[in-house]
């Protein structure tokens, strides 16, 4: 298999734009999101990517996890955006709600979720989630 060069590699967050001008710099660290969806979809990048630091310094202290396990036979496809309610630049919280697809073991499935977000000293950050 030929390896995609990370500057021409598309986005897995569904952005269609490329991973290194789109969720690329907020996973390695070198931006921040400045919306709820922003970092969402960058949440979601990081799972496909299986970016474990990434999504723990993004979750709120109050709700994160002390580790993170990916399911081996999971693979992310897609991501759709339903919803997006205020996290937006002046905002202090937003909600996010979406459906992640994803196949594990050969079988088709969905993660349907509206996600909290609130943005302390500048930074936003996941905070919980509700599923449907």
């Amino acid at each position: 298999m030929t390896k995609i060069p990370q500057t021409i590699r598309p986005c897995p967050c569904g952005s269609r734009r490329t991973l290194q001008a789109c969720c690329g710099p907020l996973l390695a660290g070198r931006d921040q999101a400045e919306t709820a969806l922003a970092l969402m979809r960058s949440r979601y990048t990081a799972n496909v990517l299986k970016a474990a630091d990434y999504l723990l310094q993004t979750w709120h202290p109050s709700t994160r996890p002390e580790t993170l396990e990916f399911p081996p036979a999971l693979r992310w496809i897609g991501l759709t955006i339903c919803s997006v309610q205020a996290g937006d630049h002046g905002d202090s919280d937003g909600k996010v709600e979406f459906i992640a697809s994803f196949r594990e073991r050969g079988r088709p499935g969905k993660l349907h979720e509206t996600s909290r977000f609130v943005r302390e000293q500048g930074r936003w950050l996941y905070l919980d989630g509700e599923l449907h």
